[in-house]
């Protein structure tokens, strides 16, 4: 029946299936067949040589449609956003939305354009090399113009522990290619007619089974949660919504909170208290008297405290940093890390000069400067390491913090901009994500949630609602072991890179093949 349908109605269908994929609406299981509809379309029409122009344009233009309608799906809150903080009118933010869901949109577009280039020369057989140019493109987006790995398909299976575990190996790149090559399996045994289906089918069920056992057996072994040094984590939710966030009047009672909250975390067992990213309504270090109370506050309750708050770095021209400040029950404070990467649009602007015609939001967002390294924290003899907020979201910089010798990854955020919508949900679940890479466990204080405790297999501890104040105690543990993707990093992905270089160059000179008729 699907294969009856127009290409462009295909490209539509995997579009939506693909934001049906994620939080907060989504199933993981639409990931496994999300592609197979543009697959489809892809590998049903031949290509003569007179019109292989036409043919790479269609292709294109198809993957195109498909990543459009996937990132108007699951990056739709952007537009609300910049509406709602970037004092921009709705005829200016919803059409900056769709500009950045059309960007999104090329690099699935460049995928589909592979695909079409390789089943054009070497037949249909090579969809069997989808899944290592769905891979190649997913790491292209993660990199280039700063990256923007956000909804990367590996996410989808975060939830499905047993599947996710393989993210330990091979990092969310790794389980993206394993639903890519399904999803290709699974268009193969539907238009190839030869025996090479049931190999490709073979094969593929055998890697699926053994992930699902493999994960099973680790989540079994549960060894890490029986190793390392224990110790008990407090997490405070503040709930500020973002209009009384920089309120002068209401500065004192944010602060009152926050401290009151502190010490009953410190009361329930609490020796290491989060607050989330910005959690002061103002510069910690320009306020000295607010900041001899939190000092007190730490040596009084004798716990560890890591905060957000902005800070000003007096040079000319003078810096600004989104910084993380830890303070030993002493009262000092042991570290500072300053925000590694930055949100474009939220925290710098980038290409100012095209962006006239988006002057109030130009104006609106800060201009952060970058930090300039990886901080380690020093908790109770331990490493801690933390990420602000859109830092979770980049695999590498998890791994840069355990190499760096962190044994618990914390990271502290502002979602109160996101509303009601995905955006929480799909953070938290990219977070979590990076608990099961690192094989550490997670801590995440979010100002108006998801707040969290997740365990070094992506088992969720502990989970707070949106826009409720919460304080929450649990524990977790130091771990030292390093995951094999820990050691190799995106070795996987640089692979897949390597292999569609290789098989593209292979193509051109080779004969071109039949597809499908």
């Amino acid at each position: 029946m699907i294969e009856g349908l127009s290409p462009a109605v295909l490209a539509v269908l995997s579009g939506l299936f693909l934001t049906l994929s994620f939080p907060r609406f989504g199933w993981p299981a639409m990931a496994w067949v999300a592609l197979a509809p543009l697959l489809v379309a892809l590998a049903r029409r031949p290509v003569s040589a007179s019109s292989s122009r036409s043919s790479s344009l269609r292709a294109f233009s198809l993957g195109l449609l498909a990543g459009f309608v996937y990132f108007c799906g699951t990056t739709y809150w952007t537009g609300w956003v910049m509406r709602q903080y970037g004092d921009l009118g709705p005829a200016t933010a919803w059409p900056l939305m769709l500009l950045l869901a059309a960007y999104l949109a090329l690099y699935p577009a460049f995928f589909a354009l592979i695909v079409h280039r390789l089943v054009a020369r070497l037949g249909t057989r090579a969809l069997v090399l989808a899944p290592a140019a769905w891979v190649t493109t997913e790491l292209g987006r993660g990199y280039l113009f700063t990256g923007f790995p956000w909804v990367l398909l590996g996410y989808s299976q975060v939830t499905v522990l047993p599947v996710a575990q393989l993210a330990s190996l091979v990092g969310v790149f790794g389980l993206s290619g394993l639903v890519a090559l399904v999803n290709a399996a699974v268009v193969l045994a539907v238009i190839d007619r030869t025996r090479f289906r049931w190999g490709v089918m073979a094969v593929t069920a055998a890697l699926v089974a053994v992930t699902v056992a493999w994960g099973g057996a680790r989540l079994a072994d549960n060894r890490l949660t029986r190793e390392g040094t224990e110790y008990r984590v407090g997490l405070i939710q503040g709930s500020v919504s973002q209009g009384e966030k920089w309120n002068p009047e209401r500065a004192a009672a944010i602060v009152r909170s926050y401290v009151d909250r502190t010490r009953q975390a410190a009361a329930a067992g609490a020796q290491f208290v989060v607050w989330p990213e910005s959690a002061l309504p103002f510069f910690f270090q320009e306020e000295p008297a607010v900041g001899d109370a939190i000092r007190q506050l730490a040596h009084d309750t004798r716990t560890t405290l890591l905060f957000g708050s902005d800070q000003l770095e007096r040079t000319t021209p003078p810096r600004y940093y989104n910084a993380a400040f830890l303070i030993e029950p002493t009262g000092t404070v042991a570290a500072i890390y300053r925000k590694l990467h930055l949100v474009p649009f939220g925290e710098y602007v980038p290409l100012k000069r095209l962006l006239f015609f988006a002057g109030p939001l130009v104006q609106a967002v800060s201009d952060f400067s970058e930090g300039d390294r990886m901080v380690m924290l020093p908790v109770a003899g331990h490493r801690v390491s933390t990420a602000i907020c859109y830092e979770v979201v980049y695999p590498d910089l998890g791994r840069r913090a355990t190499l760096a010798g962190s044994e618990l990854l914390t990271t502290i955020t502002n979602d109160a901009w996101f509303g009601y919508s995905s955006a929480p949900w799909q953070h938290f679940a990219m977070a979590s994500m990076r608990a099961i890479e690192q094989g550490r466990y997670l801590a995440r204080a979010a100002n108006t949630g998801i707040s969290g405790i997740v365990d070094p297999y992506g088992r969720v501890l502990a989970r707070t609602p949106l826009f409720q104040a919460e304080t929450v105690v649990g524990t977790v543990r130091f771990l030292t072991a390093q995951t094999v993707y820990g050691r190799t990093g995106d070795l996987f992905a640089y692979a897949c890179a390597v292999a569609i270089l290789a098989a593209l160059l292979l193509s051109r000179f080779t004969s071109r093949l039949p597809t499908l008729e």
